[in-house]
């Protein structure tokens, strides 16, 4: 089936890979991502955002992976496995519980994935897929390298290694079984994504992935392109990521990334960020780049600081970086995070290229958004919440002035008696040509089932799972009906 290219207008459903059910504790690329596909086509969502997939560190977070590159195997089906001959049975493991156990569910997979890859020794025809694979993957034997390192120095950073581990030309004595292992994993991974890729282009629906702007500093992109970044002798930052102290945190927000040293990336063509952007736009369909507006200005915080107080606005790469970007991608697909607070060179850079930016529901009804009576534009990506945001119901629920947005959404032409319903209605309603929204908001669950709580961290944070699609099922005629008032 034919995907719909994104000036068209259309919607799509946010959900987490990890948020899907799943038989061993955690949303994977089986049976369960298949039928979600169904679902959601048969809904009429033509578009499926994810979260990043990479290599999660500590923290769980997506968004400081040990790759840009590679997968995490936590995401590998072992039910897809069995079904390859490279497993017996699999019992069910942690099969209801509503949040991922990150440290179980990987003890668990690891133990099964190891048995596959014994079975996999053995098969002449996987093999031989898996050794082209490995040739045509150019990231591949430095990440293996990198993460048979890792282990073997038992996860301390790479920084705190020996000379001959931080060389990336040192040897692979004693590492070879185990690298061979991670480029299995990898070789897995990549093959069942595909797969499920091709079902969900047979249903009509486009898989758009999330490429964080910054990396890990423990991560394998560091330990391979550290030329690429601020770094001192020692390989530790100069300086670090952040955001600017605003009127929700007067100490801002420090979240510790190496920065690039954009005046080297330049001398190279960027070809580091070139290999992430060429490999993320062929395995998705479309890539949400996040934090765009780090291209025009980012927030530099000295290494060490307490906060991010302590930071200043850098100019960024602009028009330079994406010029190059385009003459050397032409067919890149994506759209941009440009939300919060953002001098007018960020929406200058973004409309030079023609890039739709993202509008979210809650925060489109402020003062400036008055000005112009709420009304959401054409050229861009709306959403009623992202995974870093309240979920419907639990904003409404903590909403100060519930009175002043009903009169608004009467004022849109809305009833105003259910605002939660209102405004799911006017996201997909709106004149944004795509418009999407995550699962639970579409199913009106609460503060339960909240992705992510920014500026924190514990088990709270990316482990969100549903056991079952039984809640969206029975919902899926409500949804074509609100998809086709809704000329979507």
């Amino acid at each position: 089936m034919k995907l719909k290219a994104l000036d068209q207008r259309q919607a799509g459903i946010l959900l987490p890979l990890f948020s899907l059910p799943g038989k061993h504790g955690i949303g994977d690329l089986g049976k369960e991502a298949y039928e979600f596909v169904d679902l959601s086509a048969q809904a009429g969502f033509s578009i499926w955002q994810i979260l990043p997939l990479n290599p999660s560190s500590s923290g769980n977070s997506p968004y400081t992976p040990y790759s840009s590159f590679a997968g995490d195997e936590i995401y590998i089906s072992l039910e897809l496995l069995k079904d390859w001959h490279l497993l017996d049975e699999v019992p069910n493991y942690l099969q209801d519980l509503k949040r991922v156990d990150y440290k179980r569910v990987r003890l668990f997979k690891n133990r099964y994935l190891r048995k596959a890859y014994q079975v996999f020794l053995k098969d002449k025809e996987l093999k031989k897929e898996y050794r082209t694979f490995v040739k045509g993957t150019f990231w591949l034997k430095k990440y293996a390298r990198f993460m048979a390192l890792n282990k073997a120095n038992e996860g301390l950073p790479w920084v705190d290694w020996n000379d001959e581990d931080q060389n990336i030309k040192g040897s692979n004595e004693g590492l070879e079984a185990e690298i061979d292992y991670i480029q299995f994993l990898q070789y897995i991974f990549v093959k069942q994504f595909n797969l499920l890729k091709i079902h969900a282009h047979q249903k009509g629906i486009s898989i758009m992935g999330d490429l964080p702007l910054y990396v890990g500093d423990d991560s394998a992109d560091v330990y391979e392109y550290r030329k690429c970044f601020q770094l001192d002798d020692k390989f530790y930052p100069k300086f670090v990521s952040g955001a600017s102290p605003d009127y929700f945190s007067k100490d801002g927000q420090l979240w510790g990334h190496p920065l690039y040293d954009w005046d080297y990336l330049k001398k190279t063509r960027y070809n580091f960020w070139i290999k992430r952007l060429k490999w993320n736009n062929e395995i998705f369909d479309i890539l949400r780049v996040d934090h765009f507006r780090a291209f025009d200005t980012y927030w530099s915080v000295p290494y060490g600081s307490a906060t991010a107080r302590e930071g200043k606005w850098i100019e960024g790469p602009s028009y330079h970086f994406l010029d190059s970007v385009y003459k050397q991608l032409p067919k890149l697909n994506m759209i941009v995070e440009d939300l919060g607070e953002l001098r007018p060179q960020v929406h200058e850079l973004r409309d030079h290229y023609d890039l739709l930016g993202m509008k979210v529901m809650q925060f489109s009804f402020g003062e400036d958004e008055r000005k112009v009576k709420y009304k959401i534009p054409q050229h861009c990506v709306v959403y009623t919440g992202t995974h870093d945001n309240a979920t419907l119901k639990q904003w409404y629920e903590e909403l100060d002035d519930k009175e002043r947005m009903k009169e608004i959404m009467k004022g849109l032409g809305y009833i105003g008696e259910n605002l939660v319903e209102d405004m799911l209605a006017y996201t997909l309603e709106c004149d944004a040509v795509v418009s999407i929204v995550p699962l639970q908001d579409l199913l009106g669950y609460g503060k339960e089932a909240r992705i992510n709580l920014p500026g924190t961290v514990g088990p709270h944070n990316w482990s969100y799972k549903l056991t079952s699609f039984d809640d969206y099922q029975n919902q899926i005629q409500i949804i074509q009906k609100m998809l086709k008032k809704a000329k979507r």
